[in-house]
Parts: C-alpha cells; sequence; structure tokens
C-alpha cells in the first residue's frame, strides 16, 4: 500500500545524485579547457636576447632564412620598445631579403626606416628596399612598374645617404635600372615606327636622348629619330640628329647607317644648334 513513496524516497536521491555527478564532471571539463587555454594566452614572454639569437641560428646554420626572420619579429612583437626590437626590425627586413620574400622585406625595412631613422642601419634598411624591387625587374616586354620602383628607392639611398658603404652599390643598381626602362621606350618606339606612327616613335626616342642619355640605347635611339623625321620631311632635325651621332658617337654603328641614310638622299650630317637634340647633350 505503502510501497510506491518508498519507490520514490529511494529513486529520486539515486538521480540527483546522478545529476550532480555529470554536472561536476561537465564543470570540471570546462575549467580544466579554460585552464589550459589561459596557460596559452598569458605564457610568459621569451627573453630578447633568446628570440634574437635563435633567429641567427636559424639563418646562420639551419639556413632557414623565413623561419628566422619569424623569430626576429617575436622580438619585436614581444619586446617591442627594446634596442633588441631595433635590431631584430633590421635583421627581420635582411632574413626575409635572403628568403626571396621581397614584399614581407619591404615591409619590415619601410617600418624600420620610419621608426628609426637616424640610426646607422638606415642606409641598409632602404638599401634592401630598392634592391627588393630591383630584383624583381621584369622581362622587357612587361610593364616596367617595378623597375621605375627599384630606380626611385635607390636615388632614395644615394640622395639621403650620399656617403654610406650602399650608396656605391646602389649606382650600380640605379644604372642597370634606367638602362631596362630606355630598352622599353626603344621597344615600343621601333614598333611604332614599323607601323609608320612616326610622331609617336620619335616621341619615346626622344625620352630615351632626353632621359636615359647615358645608357648603351642612346646611340640607336640617335639613328631612329634620323629615319623617323626623314620619313616626315623634317630634315633638319634627321641632319641634327645624325650629326649628333657622329659627333659623340664616331665609331658606332648606327652613326654607320645614319650616315648612309644621309648619302641616299644627298645630303651630310649637319647639326643645327638650336635644336632640342643638340640642346639635350649640351646640358645632358
Amino acid at each position: 500500500m505503502d510501497g510506491g513513496c518508498v519507490r520514490i524516497q529511494l529513486i529520486e536521491p539515486a538521480r540527483y545524485a546522478v545529476t550532480r555527478v555529470a554536472a561536476f564532471v561537465l564543470l570540471a571539463v570546462a575549467l580544466a579547457a579554460c585552464s589550459l587555454f589561459d596557460k596559452d594566452a598569458i605564457a610568459p614572454d621569451e627573453p630578447a636576447d633568446k628570440l634574437y639569437n635563435e633567429g641567427l641560428y636559424l639563418l646562420n646554420t639551419k639556413k632557414d632564412a623565413k623561419e628566422a626572420a619569424k623569430k626576429f619579429e617575436e622580438v619585436d612583437r614581444q619586446h617591442p620598445y627594446s634596442e633588441w626590437a631595433r635590431k631584430a626590425l633590421i635583421m627581420s627586413a635582411y632574413a626575409y631579403y635572403e628568403a626571396g620574400a621581397h614584399e614581407e622585406c619591404i615591409n619590415s625595412a619601410r617600418r624600420y626606416v620610419t621608426l628609426h631613422p637616424g640610426s646607422p642601419d638606415a642606409a641598409y634598411a632602404q638599401f634592401l628596399i630598392g634592391s627588393s624591387y630591383f630584383d624583381e625587374i621584369p622581362e622587357i616586354s612587361r610593364d616596367q612598374g617595378r623597375t621605375e620602383k627599384a630606380v626611385e628607392t635607390l636615388e632614395e639611398v644615394v640622395r639621403k645617404y650620399p656617403t654610406s658603404e650602399y650608396a656605391v652599390a646602389a649606382k650600380r643598381k640605379i644604372e642597370m635600372a634606367r638602362d631596362q626602362l630606355a630598352g622599353k621606350e626603344m621597344e615600343i618606339g621601333r614598333w611604332q615606327l614599323q607601323r609608320r606612327e612616326f610622331t609617336g616613335a620619335i616621341n619615346r626616342f626622344k625620352v630615351v636622348v632626353t632621359r636615359y642619355q647615358r645608357t648603351r640605347h642612346v646611340e640607336e635611339a640617335l639613328l631612329r629619330l634620323t629615319e623617323a623625321y626623314m620619313a616626315l620631311g623634317i630634315i633638319d632635325e634627321a641632319q641634327t640628329s645624325a650629326a649628333v651621332l657622329g659627333h659623340n658617337f664616331p665609331d658606332s654603328r648606327w652613326y654607320k647607317d645614319a650616315y648612309a641614310l644621309m648619302q641616299s638622299k644627298g645630303l651630310q650630317p649637319t647639326e643645327n644648334k638650336a635644336s632640342w637634340i643638340s640642346q639635350a647633350f649640351r646640358f645632358g
């Protein structure tokens, strides 16, 4: 008669105990997870010199430049206002350059120049920026935006740090990059000349003569100007171009072609001192 009540008194405490055990287990798991998460989140910083030396080890011994760069970046991240951070920042730029990661190198080096413009390593950081662009100069048929960036950033080295050891190397790279830009102008100019777009071709060759006069392309540019001006019937400028070519590069094969073209028309190379071509070489 009272069995139902007895059963209720025996079963309910059992269910309650099970529920309490389950809740305790879940709580323990949650606390353990939180403990692990917090342990990672508040892990103490590693000493700056330890991280820096690990980066040097990876760079010099393991030859793993990209991993070395990450170690140097950790120095900057964990110890942002220390002298180690300044050293690590330039080393991260160098390590990325060695790894061929040019964009990362540029970013690190630019940050260094911004934060430490008066540092002895600022010249090297700027040189790394220019060298990264230089190493990505594309073939002549492609857009030369990276080449222009190389010239621009390397000229900063020469302008801002003229007595640094990097200025000489920067000048050499600038000469090669400018030669590439002149070559691009010549490629377009020759194409326009073949299509009888003489005015457009003249403008391209004019860029080479005025802006890239010290490159190897200037001799051919003067010949092509002679051809284009002759095609347009602008004899005075054609004669001037041939004369300037002969005066500055008398042994050039391009001058032989220009002279032969003059002779075929019964003309002689004659310089008009008022011509833009003469002026360009007078003040170039």
